[in-house]
C-alpha cells in the first residue's frame, strides 16, 4: 500500500529525531581538537635488564685436615716477585735476581696466559689443600712482596690486562713513602678483587722477634691492613723467607690461617704455614721460568706457549 506524501514526511522527521537522541546519549570521550600537551605519550620499549649475578660462595677450607691430607695434594706453582722496573746501573747482580724489568715481566705473564694458566688466590689454594676442592686447569699463584709502587703502576696494570690476580704482601711501615704504595693504593688493589696480606710492619726476621716485639710486627700491622681494606687479613709472608717451629703457633694465634715461605722444606706438622713459593727472577727469559715452576713444584701437566 502506499503512504500519503505527508504521512512519508512525517515518518522520515521521526526517524531523524530518534538517531538525533541517540547520538546525544553516547558519551563523549573524544576531544572535539586534541590540544598537544593533553596527548599521553607512548613509553618505548624497556630493554631488557640483566640480571644481577649472584655472588659466589668463598671455597670452603677445612683447617681440621691432617698434614698428611694436604701434603699429599700436589704443590701448586706459586711464584714471588718484589720490584717490577727496568735495571739501573747502580742495580747489583744480586739485586737483579729480585727486580724483573718491565718487559720481561709481562713476557712471563704472556706466557703463563698463552699457556692456559689460571692465577688462583689463597682461599682456593687452601680449599684445594685441605677438601681436594677442584681448582682450574693449570693453576698458578703470583705474589708480591714489600709495597713497592711499581706493584700499583706497573704489574697491577699488566696483571689486569692478562686476567689474573695477585696476592700483594705489604709492610705497612712503607706505606705512603717515596717509591712505595699509599694507604689508598692498597685499598684499590684490595676492591680490584686482589688479596692483601700481610708482611710484618718493617720486615723483620720473624726468628729474631722477642715476645713484646709480637705486636708492633704482625698483631698491629693485620689490624691496620683489615681497617684499611675492610677486609680480614688471613694470610702472611715470611720476610727472607725465614721461619721456624716456634713462630706458627704465634701466627696462628693471631688469627692467620696460612702462611708463605720460599724454596725450603714445607713443615710436617703444619704445612699451611709453610706454602712453599719460588723467587722470580729478573734474569729468567719466560722459557726459563716455566721450567722452573715445573721442576720446582712437580706439575708436568702444563706445556709452555711458544
Amino acid at each position: 500500500m502506499t503512504l500519503p506524501f505527508v504521512h512519508c514526511r512525517l515518518l522520515l522527521f521521526a526517524t531523524a529525531l530518534f538517531i538525533a537522541s541517540c547520538q546525544s546519549d553516547a558519551p563523549n570521550n573524544q576531544p572535539s581538537t586534541p590540544v598537544p600537551d593533553e596527548v599521553a605519550e607512548v613509553a618505548p620499549p624497556q630493554a631488557p635488564q640483566p640480571e644481577t649475578p649472584l655472588p659466589q660462595a668463598a671455597p670452603v677450607v677445612n683447617l681440621a685436615a691432617s698434614a698428611t691430607t694436604i701434603l699429599l695434594q700436589p704443590q701448586v706453582p706459586i711464584l714471588c716477585y718484589h720490584q717490577i722496573r727496568d735495571w739501573r746501573t747502580s742495580d747489583s747482580k744480586q739485586a737483579k735476581d729480585y727486580i724483573v724489568p718491565t718487559e720481561r715481566f709481562e713476557e712471563q705473564l704472556k706466557m703463563l696466559a698463552d699457556s692456559g694458566y689460571h692465577a688462583i688466590l689463597p682461599d682456593q689454594l687452601l680449599a684445594y689443600l685441605t677438601t681436594g676442592a677442584p681448582l682450574p686447569a693449570k693453576p698458578v699463584m703470583l705474589t708480591f712482596d714489600d709495597t713497592n709502587l711499581d706493584q700499583y703502576t706497573v704489574a697491577a696494570p699488566l696483571l689486569d690486562k692478562y686476567g689474573f690476580k695477585g696476592v700483594f704482601f705489604v709492610m705497612t711501615v712503607s706505606m705512603g713513602r717515596p717509591r712505595y704504595m699509599s694507604r689508598a693504593q692498597v685499598k684499590e688493589l684490595a676492591d680490584n678483587g686482589h688479596v692483601i696480606g700481610c708482611h710484618t710492619w718493617d720486615h723483620q726476621n720473624v726468628k729474631k722477634l722477642k715476645p713484646e716485639d709480637w705486636y708492633t710486627q704482625v698483631e698491629k700491622p693485620k689490624q691496620v691492613l683489615e681497617e684499611i681494606t675492610g677486609k680480614p687479613v688471613n694470610y702472611f709472608a715470611y720476610p727472607f723467607g725465614l721461619w721456624n717451629k716456634e713462630v706458627i703457633p704465634e701466627l696462628q694465634q693471631r688469627g692467620f690461617t696460612a702462611a708463605f715461605q720460599l724454596a725450603t722444606s714445607q713443615d710436617a706438622d703444619a704445612p699451611l704455614f709453610t706454602i712453599r713459593r719460588i723467587i722470580a727472577s729478573g734474569y729468567w727469559k719466560a722459557s726459563t721460568l716455566h721450567g722452573k715452576m715445573t721442576g720446582s713444584f712437580q706439575r708436568k701437566d702444563a706445556p709452555m706457549a711458544l
